[in-house]
């Protein structure tokens, strides 16, 4: 439904720089990304809201390059709504029906987004005296109600608090089920990408680093980049011999061969396990200190050091409490070599 060849934008101090990938008709698919990547830029590229520098955009097989934004059937849903402040809930849903739609089919389809959205009771209050969730489920209505082949989501969560961000998420997803329709997201949660989406694609600076299914840019990333960015908090240079790993000081035994190439391992913070009371021990097992406590409610974040390489680990706070770690305690982590990736 969507494919993006090459595509690359220059701005002042900024460029997208051959991005490429495509999305499947009825996919919900996410671009994943820091802040500053070039997420929403992608999606103004393909909506034809930005003039682009090279490359070829192309939606359910034709080429849209050099059309206009209305030509091109995309609903877009930005962050902050957009919405008209001095238009009412209802003519703020019917904005785009004068341009892309019959009237009669328009209205039969507006009723349905009102009563699917919850949106009734709104249809003649201002937007300005509306709640987030409110004018995030008007903005969907009002992308939804022209019809488009393809709908684009700018961060759509990001602004909500976490109750309505909960209902827009849980909606995004019955929403794209029932109609079926081609979903391009761009969001810098991964949590947000594993709940809606099967595929997703990783920008780093205006470059694709990876696109591959949730699962696998989860669990096998292709660099250390996208690796620090799905939270893989423990990235060390290696040297391999075999099936070990010599990072700085530390052998680690590996449970896999080593793809040649391979420059670095990486080990997601929950996969480092923490036991104050054992005995010194064979495999992956390794003495350390305590060197900080980070309380994040349910769990605790637990920076270990380790012959002078400082470890990341999880630990469930009331396990936490009944050890009774401290900050400087002596402690033992052992880092199983089935959860040592490599990259």
């Amino acid at each position: 439904m969507i494919r993006v060849e090459n595509l690359s934008v220059r701005l002042p101090g900024f460029a997208l720089d051959g991005v490429s990938f495509r999305v499947a008709p009825g996919e919900f698919f996410t671009i994943l990304g820091p802040t500053g990547a070039g997420k929403t830029l992608i999606l103004e590229s393909i909506a034809g809201m930005v003039p682009i520098d090279g490359g070829r955009i192309r939606i359910d097989g034709r080429d849209v390059t050099e059309l206009p934004p209305e030509r091109r059937g995309i609903g877009i849903v930005y962050q902050d709504h957009a919405l008209f402040p001095h238009l009412s809930v209802s003519r703020n849903i019917r904005y785009g029906l004068r341009y892309r739609a019959k009237a009669a089919e328009g209205d039969d389809r507006l009723q349905h987004l009102v009563e699917r959205l919850g949106l009734k009771p709104l249809l003649n209050r201002g937007v300005s005296h509306l709640s987030g969730g409110e004018r995030q489920r008007v903005a969907l209505a009002r992308a939804l109600v022209v019809a488009p082949k393809i709908l684009l989501l700018d961060e759509p969560l990001s602004a909500l608090d976490p109750n309505f961000r909960e209902e827009i998420r849980d909606l995004l997803k019955s929403l794209h089920r029932e109609t079926g329709i081609t979903v391009l997201m761009v969001t810098h949660d991964f949590a947000e990408a594993h709940f809606l989406a099967a595929r997703t694609a990783v920008i780093i600076a205006g470059r694709i680093e990876q696109v591959g299914s949730v699962a696998e840019v989860f669990n096998r990333p292709v660099s250390p980049a996208v690796a620090a960015f799905v939270g893989m908090k423990n990235i060390f240079e290696a040297r391999f011999e075999g099936d070990t790993a010599r990072t700085g000081p530390l052998t680690m035994a590996l449970a896999r061969s080593v793809p040649p190439g391979s420059r670095f391992v990486a080990v997601r913070p929950e996969d480092v396990q923490l036991d104050a009371d054992a005995p010194g021990a064979a495999n992956n097992h390794f003495a350390g200190q305590v060197t900080r406590l980070d309380h994040q409610g349910v769990f605790c974040e637990v920076r270990v050091s380790c012959e002078g390489m400082v470890w990341q680990t999880i630990v469930p706070t009331g396990r936490l409490m009944q050890q009774g770690l401290s900050e400087g305690d002596t402690v033992r982590l052992h880092v199983p070599p089935g959860k040592i990736h490599v990259m």
